[in-house]
């Protein structure tokens, strides 16, 4: 009986059975000039199509299983124009415009929208308005058993001061660069997922490259465990904030709307409870602050705290003004100023951490600002404890296993030509960076053949500086992840953004982006808008010689000269001897070359720059102002 509701369902949608079109095939879209085009899609089997662009008409007939596709020639940059589609339906597509198409992946930072740069870039986001700048938002999802064809949501939008909140910061701003010199518009698609490694970028055919990551896949290929772990997940997460919320005295005590008492203590913000009398306490820990105003003339405010590990509620004299639950995101706050009085206020935070160390991270700004009027928030704060928690067990993650992103966010683009991709991923990676030259290798090569463009352009981002400077020479999962980011160089038509000066210390997702764009704009106008000339990049090392004690090294790229920035001396490098032990080293440039010696070190034999996760005092650059790519070499 079923087979037959099935076969009559199918006989059914094949007889009504209308043109559907991929959603990047929509409204708005913008396609790659200079190349042939792809347009695709679904309707009944064996059914004419009939697609009518620019006075011209192209006809096909579905496959059996209802796929169509018809191939339109190469077109100039340029439009808007209209394409119609015509089979048992007619299909009409507006506001269409061809020009450079450019896939935006990796992690979070490339991820990072413009509404968390708004404070930073409030004047480019007033005047984003601009109609050849459009991005598609490929939703963040994942799957295992088979690569899809299409995406369950995604449109294509303009940029302007609303919809450019959504597009991806680097993207944003490489895309502004590209128009400004070649006027030709510019088609994002932003498909990248935060804290996701290389491997789950690579598909079914390329992860068997790799066993350790196959057999794992093959693990969640038929979805059961998948739906198991992130059953079982939500159910310890679930209970956890439950009992939570049910134990904590904040709560029960409505401590929001109450004054700081006696039993509260005092701690010095920012900073972590972990160095207090606490200790390593998870859970919940109330905050409290008083300050006193003088009569209130303004209608907004806002309050900045930084960054806080790992969620807040944030209450203004009893009113909740805003949340975040997770520690990443900076807390900038804006609410009515009618709740704020004269004379005494009081701001009490609620904060949760679930594991780890909690509490506000340091060098990040926390005030509270009304009108011109600013009221620095640092200093003393009291606190209570809550509810006191056992950490909160980590989750599996699921979505970050191998091949699922490829199957759900790179896989429906497939057929859709591209100028090149822009890649910002690594951090995920650091846990184990010494495969990650051939992990990348891997997946631009398998993407390559999957797009069928074998020269398809990837450009990198190299990981910025992060975390606290050490004040001697150490070992350095970034920096060897770094290192690797550079032997990526090897694969023919990439090219590498160097970003060790754009980081922040205690924030993996540093607000420079607009740097970021730059500097990958910069390698894209060479190796993809053949501008061969132009000096995008700063030093790379090109070889190694050693004359008496002393390490002599000789770059590429150094531009119309070498400098040490910001001063007379030149910082980041370390030598060592036979035992391989690395110590600071003396620099100096001389020429276009860079002598490097430590009095200490009477047989040198290797050498090392901005080897570290946060070489902050590395400072060679070219007079371009590009910074040196971070390197380890040794003698042969």
């Amino acid at each position: 009986m079923k087979k037959i509701i099935l076969l009559t369902f199918l006989i059914s949608f094949g007889i009504n059975a209308q043109i559907k079109l991929p959603r990047l095939i929509s409204d708005g879209m913008i396609l790659q000039r200079d190349t042939k085009t792809n347009i695709w899609g679904w309707a009944s089997a064996n059914e004419n199509i009939e697609l009518d662009f620019k006075g011209k008409k192209y006809k096909t007939i579905t496959a059996e299983d209802g796929k169509w596709t018809i191939q339109l020639p190469s077109q100039k940059a340029g439009g808007p124009y209209e394409m119609t589609l015509k089979g048992n339906n007619t299909v009409v597509l507006k506001n269409i415009l061809f020009g450079d198409v450019w896939l935006c992946s990796g992690q979070s930072n490339m991820e990072l929208s413009m509404d968390r740069l708004k404070d930073k870039y409030k004047e480019v986001i007033a005047k984003s308005e601009n109609s050849k700048i459009r991005q598609f938002l490929v939703p963040d999802e994942y799957y295992f058993e088979k690569e899809r064809n299409d995406f369950s949501s995604g449109s294509w939008v303009e940029a302007n001061p609303q919809n450019v909140l959504q597009f991806t910061g680097v993207g944003y701003f490489f895309a502004l660069e590209i128009y400004e010199k070649y006027k030709v518009p510019i088609g994002l698609i932003n498909s990248a997922l935060g804290g996701s490694p290389a491997e789950s970028w690579i598909n079914e055919e390329g992860i068997k490259k790799f066993p350790e990551y196959y057999q794992e896949f093959l693990k969640f290929k038929d979805g059961k465990l998948e739906k198991e772990i992130d059953a079982n997940d939500r159910k310890v997460s679930s209970d956890w904030y439950k009992l939570l919320n049910e134990t904590d005295l904040g709560l029960k005590n409505k401590w929001r709307n109450s004054l700081v008492i006696s039993d509260w203590k005092t701690m010095n913000i920012p900073g972590y409870w972990a160095d207090g009398e606490l200790g390593n306490t998870n859970g919940s820990v109330w905050f409290k602050k008083q300050f006193t105003l003088d009569k209130i003339k303004e209608s907004q405010a806002k309050i900045i705290l930084g960054r806080i590990v790992d969620a807040d509620s944030v209450f203004v004299n009893g009113n909740f003004v805003g949340t975040t639950s997770y520690q990443y995101p900076p807390r900038i706050y804006s609410f009515n100023a009618n709740i704020l009085k004269e004379g005494k206020n009081e701001i009490t935070i609620r904060v949760i951490n679930n594991s780890g160390r909690g509490g506000f991270v340091t060098d990040k700004p926390y005030e509270l600002i009304i009108g011109d009027k600013t009221i620095d928030l640092k200093g003393s704060w009291n606190y209570k404890l809550g509810s006191k928690m056992q950490p909160l067990p980590g989750q599996t993650f699921v979505r970050w296993k191998p091949v699922g992103l490829y199957n759900a966010m790179i896989a429906p683009i497939k057929n859709y030509p591209l100028k090149g991709v822009l890649w910002y991923q690594g951090e995920a990676n650091t846990r184990k960076p010494m495969e990650y030259t051939v992990l990348m290798e891997t997946l631009i090569n398998t993407w390559r053949t999957e797009f069928k463009q074998e020269k398809l352009p990837f450009l990198l981002v190299q990981l910025p500086n992060f975390m606290e400077s050490k004040p001697e020479p150490t070992e350095s999962n970034w920096a060897v992840l770094r290192q690797q980011q550079s032997g990526v160089l090897e694969v023919p038509n990439t090219g590498m953004a160097v970003a060790i000066d754009l980081g922040e210390w205690n924030d993996i997702h540093p607000l420079n982006k607009l740097d970021v764009g730059k500097r990958l704009a910069l390698q894209a106008e060479k190796l993809v808008y053949g501008e061969k000339k132009l000096i995008a990049s700063g030093p790379v090392f090109k070889s190694l010689e050693k004359k008496e004690e002393q390490l002599i090294l000789s770059f590429d790229t150094i531009g119309t000269g070498l400098i040490s920035k910001g001063g007379d001396t030149l910082n980041g490098f370390a030598i060592a001897g036979a035992d391989g032990k690395f110590v600071w080293a003396k620099a100096t440039i001389e020429g276009d070359k860079v002598i490097v010696w430590n009095n200490d070190i009477q047989n040198p034999v290797k050498v090392r720059y901005a080897w570290a996760d946060n070489p902050s005092n590395a400072n060679l650059f070219n007079k371009e102002d590009l910074p040196a790519s971070p390197f380890e070499a040794g003698l042969n």
